[in-house]
């Protein structure tokens, strides 16, 4: 990104350097999405197998970024009318009473295959945008 400016004095450098943020922030927000889609793609995948309705897929949602702790972040969550992320946890991480079930880390699973992927789709996306 190549970058110029010409500042007579401490405002007009504090406005250039607020705008760069408004800029910045836009790329990141769009990487973010972005990483985001590929990753709820793969946990899909490591889902299909362990469907019954197909609700579990369906309703994996992509909420908009967000900054917490003065981190941007993106969240992969459910919602939808079958209410599975009730269950997801319990799918996830098993209960007492089967603490094996079949989908046993299967989001987990995902999270690790598409890790490379999902910092790579980060990584071009803001190079698209800084250009």
């Amino acid at each position: 990104m190549e970058l110029s400016v010409e500042a007579k004095g401490m405002k007009e450098v504090m406005k250039f350097l607020d705008d760069l943020e408004g800029v910045a922030e836009e790329v990141i927000d769009k990487a973010l999405v972005e990483g985001a889609k590929v990753m709820a793609e793969y946990i899909k995948q490591h889902l299909w197998p362990f469907r019954d309705t197909g609700a579990t897929v369906k309703e994996i949602t992509i909420s908009e970024p967000f900054t917490e702790n003065g981190t941007r972040m993106i969240k992969i969550h459910w919602k939808g009318p079958k209410e599975r992320y009730r269950i997801i946890h319990l799918n996830e991480w098993g209960t007492v009473r089967a603490p094996n079930p079949p989908a046993k880390g299967a989001i987990q699973r995902a999270m690790r295959v598409g890790e490379s992927k999902y910092f790579r789709t980060l990584k071009d996306e803001i190079e698209k945008g800084l250009v």
